[in-house]
Order: C-alpha cells, then sequence, then structure tokens
C-alpha cells in the first residue's frame, strides 16, 4: 500500500511540475519538494500524514491542504469531438470555421492533456452517423484518456433496438445523442417515433444527452417528463444568446423548470461559442454561470469543453482557466465534483 501511494503521488506531481505554466511556478516547487521527499524514509502509509511529515517543507503561500488537492484532484473534461476531418461528412464546418477543417484525433487530444493536465475525456459524436459512433469507439479503444463515448444511433428507426444490441457489449459506449438543435421542428423532441426509439435505451445503461438551443426548451421539458426515468445530459446549458449587453430571461426561466428534473445534469460547456459580442469576458460567462450553478446545484453541473469547437472563441486552457475562476468559491468537494466526479457518476465512468 504504501509503494502504491508513492508512486501514485509521484506520478501526479511528475505530471504538475511538466502541465504547469510559468505563472504556477511556486506549485512547481512543492512538486519537487514532494517528489524528493519520497526518497526518503516516511513511515506514514496515508497522504494525509505524508503532507504533514516534518521532512516536507512547503513553499509559501501554499499549505499543505490547498497543495496537496491541487496534485491529487481529478480533471475530467465531459464534453470534446474528434474527427478526421472531410468537407461531405463535416459539412456543418463552414468557411468561417476555417480553425476546425482539419484533423482532431489521438495526437491532438493527448496534446491538450498534457498542457492542461486532463486525466480523461467524454468523446461525444459531431456527426449523426452510425459510422462515427463505431470510429469513436475504435479510438477509444487503444486512447486510454477516453473514458467513454457518447455516440449517435437512429433512434426514429424502428430497428434501433437492434442497432443498440450491437452495442451491448461495447463498455465504453456511455450515451446517445441527436442533434436536435438542427432540427427544424422546434418540437422535435417530442415525436412519437424519436420516443420510442429513446424509450429503447432504458435498461441498457445509457445516458441521453440532449443538444437544444434555448428555445426548444419547453420541448425539452415535456420530453424529460416522457422518460423521468432515463438518466439526462444537458448540453452546453441548453445554447442561450448570450450579449454583455442584454440577458436570455427566457433561457432562464425555462432552464430554471428543467432543472428541476433531478434526473438530468447539466455540463457546463460550449458556452462562450453563444456570446454574440466580438470579444468575450468572464463577466458575460459569470451571469449564465451562476443561473446554471443555482438551478441544478453543484451535485448536478459538469465541466466540459467543447474542444476543439471551442477553439473558434477561445483556447482550451483559457476556457478551463475560466471556468475554474468562475468554480473559485466553491467547496474543494463541490469543484471536485464539478471538475471530474459528477462526470464520472452520470456517465459510469469508472464502470
Amino acid at each position: 500500500m504504501k509503494t502504491a501511494n508513492a508512486i501514485y503521488v509521484t506520478v501526479q506531481g511528475l505530471r504538475l511540475l511538466c502541465n504547469s505554466p510559468a505563472a504556477e511556478w511556486l506549485r512547481c516547487v512543492a512538486g519537487l519538494q514532494l517528489v524528493f521527499s519520497l526518497f526518503q524514509p516516511v513511515e506514514q502509509t496515508n497522504f494525509d500524514t505524508l503532507f504533514q511529515s516534518r521532512r516536507f517543507k512547503w513553499p509559501k503561500p501554499w499549505g499543505p491542504l490547498s497543495f496537496s488537492r491541487y496534485v491529487l484532484s481529478m480533471l475530467i473534461d465531459s464534453h470534446h469531438h474528434l474527427w478526421k476531418y472531410s468537407a461531405d461528412q463535416y459539412g456543418w464546418i463552414n468557411e468561417q470555421m476555417s480553425v476546425l477543417r482539419r484533423d482532431f484525433l489521438g495526437g491532438e487530444l493527448r496534446q491538450v492533456a498534457a498542457e492542461s493536465g486532463v486525466d480523461g475525456f467524454v468523446s461525444v459524436q459531431a456527426r449523426q452517423s452510425v459510422e462515427e459512433t463505431y470510429a469513436l469507439i475504435q479510438i477509444a479503444a487503444s486512447e486510454p484518456l477516453i473514458r467513454g463515448v457518447v455516440g449517435w444511433v437512429p433512434l426514429a428507426d424502428e430497428n434501433v433496438g437492434d442497432v443498440l444490441d450491437r452495442y451491448s457489449d461495447v463498455r465504453v459506449l456511455k450515451g446517445v445523442r441527436h442533434v436536435v438543435q438542427d432540427e427544424p421542428d422546434d418540437r422535435f423532441l417530442l415525436g412519437a417515433e424519436f420516443n420510442r426509439g429513446v424509450e429503447q435505451l432504458q435498461g441498457r445503461g445509457l445516458v441521453y444527452d440532449v443538444l437544444v438551443f434555448a428555445k426548444q426548451l419547453p420541448a425539452t421539458i415535456e420530453f424529460a417528463d416522457r422518460h423521468s426515468s432515463l438518466p439526462m445530459v444537458l448540453d452546453h446549458i441548453a445554447k442561450p444568446t448570450i450579449a454583455s449587453s442584454s440577458f436570455d430571461d427566457s433561457w432562464e426561466t425555462n432552464l430554471r423548470e428543467l432543472a428541476k428534473r433531478e434526473h438530468l445534469v447539466c455540463k457546463f460547456s460550449g458556452v462562450v461559442t453563444e456570446v454574440q459580442d466580438e470579444q468575450w469576458s468572464i463577466e458575460t460567462i459569470r451571469r449564465y454561470w451562476d443561473v446554471v450553478l443555482d438551478a441544478f446545484t453543484p451535485k448536478r453541473l459538469m465541466y466540459g469543453s467543447d474542444w476543439p469547437v471551442c477553439l473558434l472563441r477561445t483556447g482550451y486552457r483559457q476556457w478551463l482557466d475560466t471556468v475554474r475562476e468562475l468554480a473559485s468559491e466553491l467547496s474543494q468537494d463541490e469543484r471536485d465534483g464539478i471538475f471530474a466526479g459528477n462526470a464520472i457518476a452520470a456517465y459510469g465512468l469508472n464502470d
């Protein structure tokens, strides 16, 4: 047990050293001290007593609690995408999205993880085809960073049960999503065929990811009531219209009503791309964070990047730092939930 603890702390300390920006040099110094202290005889067999050891000198202003939390906390990105770019297959990536018109695969994902200290990702479909679902599962099979996949299946087809049966033994498939935001009918979610397909998710251990615009929230509330025992995840806080000069009041009203359904959790992701201003600021984002945090509480809220789509407005690290700043006044346990624990629970990432 002592050896396992030492190895884990060593790895986490080295990761901190490699991934921390220069502005966090004090944490880096503490990480070095932690690693070197492991090579000295230490009788304690748990982290708390190790961190309290007189052999370990903490650089001020970082105390043992804050630093040990920083090192040991896990980071799970609950929402990102991968694709091998093709203009034919990804027609939604238009000419104004040139930054996205290239491949984003395992190599790029590993670089993001190394630069920002991400321990795991949930890969979400970006193209409505079973071929992409299969491709994501194949990538996940050889990429340990991918902890789960949210794919696409033809939920409105009468044979959707047969399609789902093909994936019954694929443990990395954690959920299913349909791009409802692109459907011309704002009440698409209430269609009979589609709902029969959604019912097929019951009992298969799968989550349904809800991707809608704010205007589709009234139908989403009815949809959630129809499937009250099916775990659901609301993507991108339902995409309100965000601007510094105004606030989307109808979004807030409907989101608060939806949040009363406790079988839903919400991703704080895809927010910055909904800002209508030429530039965005954390203060513009904060108003929406406050509503979502109050409506869903820290127990039903999770961090997501929407990478690489977020690159249209922000870098990965900038968005991560923004959410960390927004969450800075929460307790450590609440932050641990938002940045890892809630995603693990919602998607069963440890199953």
